[in-house]
This record gives structure tokens, C-alpha cells and sequence, in this order.
């Protein structure tokens, strides 16, 4: 068996290779106007106590935002990913290993922050003391 499949199987994190590392670094640094809204709020533990990331590498792909503790990704959606088509396979994607996926249009943001915070805090359990 493989190291990858091996430490899967046994709930070890993977490693993130340098380079999507390198990439999220780079994202992180060149938020858009809706993901930097958004994060303010996110950021240190804000929301309830969990903590989010901020461009944060699955697999090959990166989520606008994480929680890890409770595998929800909370994405933006603007020009890109903008067909049905594209939002269904990103969340299928995402989705099949085993993260939850919550969807946000940038005017929601730009309009309804408060909203999507409440959206958020729907999908995550009071924090355990």
C-alpha cells in the first residue's frame, strides 16, 4: 500500500505539497473585495469560536474558506465558477471527501454580510467547552 493511502487509512494528514502551499500563500494575498468582507469576519476564531482558513488547499483545489473542524468549506461565487454546471462539480468534488459545501454570490456579501454569517452559523454546532 502506498504512504498516501496508508496514512488515509488511518486518519493521518496528508503532507501539502510545497507548491500548493506556495499557491495558497499567493491567494491569501490577493483576496477580492467580497473574500476580504468575508474574512474579517471569519478570521481568529470569530464565528463561534471555530477557526477558518483562508484559501485553503483540498486535494488540488482550493476552498475560499474552511473550517477543518467541522469540514465545512464556505465558497464565493463571482465571475468564476458561474454556470450550474461548474457550482454542482465543485461541490461534488469537494463533497466526496467528506467536506460540506455552502455557496454565497458576491452581492450577497456585499449586501447581506449579516445574513450570510447567520447562514454560516446554521451549519455549525454550538462549540463544545
Amino acid at each position: 500500500m502506498d504512504r498516501g493511502k496508508a496514512a488515509r487509512r488511518w486518519g493521518q494528514p496528508l503532507k501539502t505539497k510545497q507548491s500548493t502551499l506556495k499557491r495558497a500563500r499567493e491567494f491569501r494575498r490577493n483576496l477580492t473585495e467580497t473574500e476580504t468582507m468575508l474574512w474579517s469576519k471569519l478570521q481568529d476564531d470569530q464565528l463561534m469560536g471555530y477557526r477558518f482558513l483562508s484559501q485553503h488547499p483540498i486535494g488540488p483545489y482550493f476552498a475560499d474558506f474552511a473550517c477543518r473542524k467541522r469540514k465545512l468549506v464556505v465558497e464565493l461565487d463571482g465571475a468564476t465558477h458561474s454556470t450550474p454546471e461548474e457550482r454542482e462539480h465543485d461541490a461534488r468534488r469537494t463533497e466526496r471527501q467528506g467536506w460540506t459545501v455552502v455557496r454565497f454570490w458576491n452581492h450577497e456579501i456585499k449586501q447581506n454580510l449579516n445574513g450570510v454569517l447567520e447562514s454560516i452559523q446554521q451549519r455549525l454546532p454550538p462549540p463544545s467547552r
